[in-house]
């Protein structure tokens, strides 16, 4: 099964997602499944794990409504404030909803050591429980706190969002890697090559400036461990889906079919849990 791990659907709200700037104009509007579903079947993608973009359990019962009347979606990464004192009731709760896999917080828009309060490691150690997942969601300068947060709590199973958006704009790779190779030494962590697209140069990006990050972290968390992502719709801003994908077939063709098979779909299954 061809799985895209990351994507995101929406009712564009302009006094909620103020992220969404003049810049990315074109994805000012709705992106709901019946939107992706020709995109996915276009690209031989059979189904997607839809992330959250919003920090609001309101959110995350849409996401969950949104894949139980659409069969493409076969998880859901939600949200829930895991800084709560009653975190494992919310958690229980919300164990009821099968396509529930686990949770994200947009960290990036937190301080750098956001990742590291007591209370916030304490919420994320309540998953294991359930069994559910945490996506890490920051910028390269946070990776430092994101290394220490998956060490802190090696019962829960951690993805790293968008390969931690290194800054390709500007070619910074050396410190960004460094991190890289520390945070993939913890077993319990993986990697979603995702997002890249919009690190680069939106409008004059190309593979080869973009290979290079798809090397460090091929050789840090090598191909049991990363998964392939399409940060719809925000990669329209950068790129056409086809466009995303094909950047990922390109540098992957020769590693060969099996490794292809896991990073397109087996990792995403294996690590959601999606039947």
């Amino acid at each position: 099964m061809i799985v895209d791990a990351h994507q995101h659907f929406w009712f564009y709200t302009p006094e909620r997602d103020t992220w969404i700037t003049d810049e990315m104009a074109v994805i000012r509007r709705d992106f709901l499944p019946g939107d992706l579903e020709p995109v996915l079947k276009a690209n031989g993608v059979e189904a997607c794990v839809a992330v959250q973009a919003d920090q609001s359990e309101a959110e995350t019962l849409l996401l969950l409504k949104l894949a139980e009347a659409y069969d493409i979606v076969k998880g859901v990464v939600g949200w829930v404030d895991l800084r709560s004192e009653t975190i494992y009731d919310r958690l229980e709760a919300f164990s009821q909803f099968e396509e529930l896999k686990g949770f994200r917080h947009v960290a990036q828009s937190e301080p750098d050591d956001f990742l590291t309060r007591p209370e916030f490691i304490r919420g994320v150690r309540q998953l294991a429980a359930f069994d559910f997942t945490y996506d890490i969601l920051i910028y390269p300068n946070q990776l430092k706190a994101a290394w220490q947060l998956v060490q802190e709590v090696p019962e829960v199973k951690f993805v790293v969002d968008h390969c931690a958006k290194p800054v390709i704009r500007k070619k910074e790779i050396t410190r960004w890697s460094n991190y890289i190779a520390e945070i993939a030494k913890n077993r319990n962590t993986y990697c979603k090559v995702s997002g890249l697209v919009t690190e680069a140069d939106w409008k004059g990006w190309n593979k080869e400036e973009i290979f290079p990050y798809l090397d460090v972290v091929f050789e840090h968390f090598g191909p049991d461990r990363l998964m392939f992502g399409s940060d719809w719709p925000v990669c329209l801003v950068a790129a056409e889906y086809e466009e995303v994908k094909g950047l990922l077939e390109d540098y992957i063709q020769p590693w060969g079919e099996e490794v292809r098979q896991k990073v397109f779909g087996a990792n995403a299954v294996d690590f959601y849990r999606l039947e």
